[in-house]
């Protein structure tokens, strides 16, 4: 009888666990305008969480996130404009923060390293092919080294024992 009411106690402490991360807060914001809302979804659609690296702060469940989206929301509702709210954000957490860097001397390398690479590269690949063909040049035999060659063989032949096991 214990076994049975501890496990059902189990079952159900199981099952409001997993309907923990249901009753999670939901950010609801109250825009004064439909235009306002539509930018604020533009705008946390198009920043970038720094903590998460790829997400957008719209899906980010960072505390970080939930602030970058708090701040837009009430900068949106002092009436500041999307391009206030963005240079706000790369202000305070730099320019990772947008998904398209600006062309500056501390990103060039985001912007010019995809392309030094493959430069570099196909470089390496028509250096190595064109080395190949020299190595393929030099392994050509000249008419004494062929005969040599050739003599060589014909030595190691006779030396080869037959099938008797005996020596030609």
């Amino acid at each position: 009888m214990i076994k049975r009411i501890t496990a059902i106690l189990l079952g159900i402490g199981l099952v409001l666990a997993a309907a923990l991360p249901a009753a999670a807060a939901i950010d609801v914001y109250e825009f004064e305008t439909v235009e306002q809302e539509k930018v604020f979804h533009e705008l946390t659609a198009t920043l970038r969480c720094p903590k998460c690296q790829n997400n957008n702060i719209a899906d980010s469940n960072a505390e970080l996130a939930k602030d970058m989206r708090q701040k837009a929301y009430v900068m949106l509702s002092e009436g500041k404009s999307k391009q206030d709210v963005v240079d706000y954000m790369i202000a305070r957490y730099g320019n990772f923060v947008t998904y398209d860097p600006p062309l500056m001397i501390s990103t060039i390398i985001l912007w010019l390293g995809p392309v030094l690479f493959i430069l570099v590269g196909f470089t390496v690949l028509v250096a190595r092919s064109r080395k190949a063909g020299d190595v393929q040049d030099k392994a050509k035999l000249d008419a004494e080294e062929e005969q040599r060659l050739k003599s060589l063989m014909e030595e190691m032949e006779q030396q080869k024992p037959s099938n008797d096991g005996k020596v030609k």
